[in-house]
């Protein structure tokens, strides 16, 4: 069985309320580049997808971040994205356990 570098698939969902004259899709736009920075130069990891979009619920107009990467770190990447906003549609998969069921 081939080792895992990276063994969690951390994936979430972020909303980040803009302020009243903001942009939404510039605040995505920007938060985007932000995210995937800060996680490409602190939290080593592979198979990264960040996306941005922007929406409106009843609470506002919202800047909209999905997140997918493989790292040994999930709770690093929750911590620092909850910085940003809410978080939520969290899923943390240990890909080497689904790997061991898979054979055995």
């Amino acid at each position: 069985m081939e080792e895992l570098e990276f063994r969690y698939d951390t994936q979430l969902l972020l909303d980040q309320y803009v302020e009243d004259g903001d942009d939404a899709d510039d605040v995505a736009d920007d938060l985007l580049d932000e995210i995937r920075d800060y996680l490409l130069e602190n939290i080593k990891g592979d198979s990264m997808v960040v996306a941005a979009d922007s929406g409106e619920d009843e609470f506002g107009e919202k800047a909209i971040i999905k997140i997918h990467y493989h790292t040994n770190e999930p709770w690093d990447v929750l911590s620092y994205c909850r910085k940003h906003g809410e978080i939520y549609d969290i899923v943390v998969e240990d890909m080497d356990r689904q790997q061991r069921d898979l054979q055995g």
